[in-house]
């Protein structure tokens, strides 16, 4: 690999322009003038682009625009130190130290580690103090030479925080840093949209804030040049998550259920202890926001040791993250429907495309406007409905292949609508797909193959394998089996249908939003176009299932706040008066600070009460258009009063019995082991 910097890409002290464009424009120049880019000009267009985006100005006088070229050849620094400085957006002011850093579009990985060990050089004093004091090009060359030949500094392990502290070689922890009596446990991700320069400057900050401010933190830098996932175990044993990204964040269901502050990557530069102040604040709030998944993938994770626990823990985790794609389709789509039927009747399943057809809003005919209006919102709804089982198999595939399962994936979705497979031929296409979209990944193809084969050849070959598969031989299999099941339950009567609704309410209080309680609620959503289109079973699973997993947070909170508060902490008595609100509105997760607390006392008795909704919403022929929404949602559930009784009798006896365990069934006291035992408990994985 040659140099990355030369002395002719150096400029010291000379004027380049008044403005950030133009000191752009002069170091693009340079790097076409060595031979290191075709097109000085059209590696200046990129790095302006990348610049509007995003302003390149960091703390401490520097700036460091950037941008990947097909106009550069090899990865390139340029470097200008100005005077005066020049404005890049900075909060403190102008930029005297420019670095101009090009990238191919396809480079190596080697040199995307180069430039991200110089990035992480950005934030050491004794570096910058250096390029201020240089009075050569070659001295600039040989300290940025010496920075990038070094190994980048480890993040801190986790517990060396608390370790330093105990041993006195740290400040005392602050009082608001600690959670559980002791210092708090924080993971953060850090990415831009390059994966060069403010990923790997971010991470440094973040865990430089973390040690100064005595707690740990463990940071996961997500590059161009790859990433090494934290483990497992760490972020289980977290309390919070920071993402300082502009990207999504890969495998982001590794942190699900976590209390997380999420902001562009240059805050985890400008103001990393102010993240730390604030994602430590959002432990004990139960409003906080969450990682999306609510524990799901993330259980499934801990359950086979891990994120690499094989291809069952890889097939698994992809059916929870189809699972949490689909469920939006489904909610908003549901919503919508029942709010068509509210304002167009029920009759509006059966006319909408008439009513459409003949009316719109500025000529009605004989039509009236809340007539129209619930033909519009249950066809938007219905639309929505279309994607349901498309967007199962697609976020399947995406779960085992990344992004190049995605179309493939979408396809098996499509074909497994077309041929009546429904919600069991999504799952096998998407499976289909995502493996055949993560073979074809894999293989080692030339270099001039390499840019087609996410865009083209694994999306034609994916499409062909996995639906071709469904189309000619799984399946009519399947969809026989799909209406072996919609008899089944359509025939049930009796004793039949309230043991289906104990199970149902069983399996939504087992684990409080992980894989259990998403496989009875993917279930119901993904049968619930069956049940609008006239399979009344299907409306009364979505009832008993929605009313089951109200129960937990109503409960809890009946519990802590009304029968017995002595019983229950202060955080708890204060989360207690929120679980109110969330379960009312269908949020089971806000039953997870109690059972994370006490996890062999509150599920079960969760379970007793949710089994209790189930039975009862399924005997009473409760039904459910809406799949989400909690009592909010009243117009699209039929006999509601019955469902309420329902819902508080499964309340008062989870509620009572909770309390009941508390008083009654003492705990065995549990040693603090090294794994984090003051967190949250490993069985609510599995519990």
């Amino acid at each position: 690999m040659s140099e990355i910097i030369t002395p002719a890409l150096v400029s010291l002290d000379e004027p380049l322009g008044t403005d950030k464009r133009a000191v752009i424009d002069a170091l693009a120049a340079r790097v076409a003038a060595t031979g290191r880019a075709s097109d000085g000009a059209a590696l200046a267009a990129d790095v302006w682009k990348r610049e509007q985006t995003d302003e390149t100005g960091l703390p401490g006088g520097i700036a460091i625009p950037h941008a990947k070229s097909p106009a550069v050849r090899e990865a390139t620094l340029a470097f200008a130190r100005l005077t005066p400085g020049v404005d890049f957006g900075a909060p403190d002011g102008p930029a005297d130290l420019v670095f101009l850093i090009a990238a191919p579009d396809t480079a190596a990985e080697e040199h995307l580690a180069v430039l991200s060990r110089l990035a992480r050089a950005f934030m050491r004093d004794d570096f910058t103090a250096g390029l201020r004091a240089a009075t050569s090009p070659d001295d600039v060359v040989a300290l940025v030479q010496a920075a990038v030949s070094d190994e980048p500094p480890a993040a801190a392990a986790p517990g060396a925080a608390a370790g330093a502290a105990a041993a006195g070689g740290a400040p005392a922890v602050a009082t608001n840093l600690v959670v559980d009596g002791r210092p708090a446990r924080l993971v953060a991700v850090t990415a831009c949209a390059t994966g060069i320069a403010h990923t790997f400057m971010a991470a440094d900050a973040l865990t430089a804030a973390g040690q100064k401010a005595g707690i740990d933190l463990v940071v996961e830098p997500q590059g161009s040049s790859g990433y090494k996932a934290l483990p497992q175990s760490v972020i289980d044993d977290a309390d919070a998550v920071i993402f300082a990204v502009d990207v999504d964040v890969r495998d982001q269901q590794r942190f699900a259920g976590k209390p997380v502050v999420r902001v562009p990557v240059k805050k985890g530069i400008e103001q990393p202890a102010e993240l730390i102040d604030e994602a430590v604040a959002s432990v004990g709030n139960p409003l906080a926001p969450r990682v999306s998944g609510n524990a799901d993938t993330a259980a499934a994770a801990r359950a086979e040791g891990g994120s690499g626990g094989g291809v069952g823990s890889a097939v698994k985790r992809s059916l929870l993250t189809g699972v949490s794609y689909m469920i939006p389709f489904v909610a908003g789509g549901g919503l919508l429907i029942a709010l068509g039927f509210l304002l167009g009747g029920y009759e509006i399943a059966f006319n909408a495309d008439d009513v459409l057809g003949s009316a719109t809003l500025g000529n009605l005919g004989d039509t009236s406007l809340i007539v129209y209006l619930g033909a519009v919102l249950f066809k938007i709804g219905s639309l929505s409905f279309g994607f349901l089982v498309p967007a199962l198999a697609g976020y399947i595939a995406y779960g085992l292949a990344d992004r190049p399962g995605i179309a493939p994936g979408f396809v098996a979705g499509a074909v497994a609508s077309f041929m009546g497979a429904g919600f069991l031929g999504g799952i096998v296409g998407g499976l289909l797909a995502g493996l055949a979209a993560w073979w074809l990944n894999s293989l080692d193809v030339p270099r001039w193959l390499r840019g087609l084969m996410p865009v083209v050849i694994i999306p034609l070959l994916g499409s062909i394998f996995a639906s071709g598969l469904l189309l000619m031989v799984l399946g009519g299999p399947i969809a026989w089996l799909t209406q072996a099941l919609n008899d089944w339950l359509s025939g049930l009567t009796g004793a039949g249908v309230i043991i289906l609704g104990i199970i149902l309410g069983l399996m939504m209080c087992f684990d409080l939003g992980g894989p259990v309680n998403k496989v009875a609620y993917a279930f119901a959503t993904g049968n619930l176009a069956a049940g609008i289109a006239g399979d009344e079973r299907y409306l009364q699973i979505m009832a008993a299932v929605m009313a089951a997993g109200m129960v937990p947070p109503l409960a809890m909170a009946l519990a802590s706040t009304v029968i017995d508060r002595k019983l229950f902490t202060e955080p708890e008595r204060e989360n207690g008066k929120a679980a109110w609100l969330l379960g009312a509105a269908f949020i089971s997760e806000g039953a997870i600070p109690f059972a994370a607390a006490d996890v062999f006392r509150v599920i079960p008795a969760m379970m007793v009460g949710g089994a209790v909704t189930g039975a009862l919403s399924m005997a009473f022929a409760v039904t459910s258009k809406a799949p989400h929404g909690g009592v909010f949602v009243f117009f699209a559930i039929d006999n509601f009063w019955l469902w309420l009784v329902a819902i508080a009798a499964g309340t008062v006896v989870a509620a009572f019995a909770v309390v009941g365990l508390k008083r009654f069934a003492h705990r065995r006291p549990v040693e603090p082991v090294s794994s984090g035992a003051e967190g949250v408990p490993s069985a609510v994985a599995t519990a």
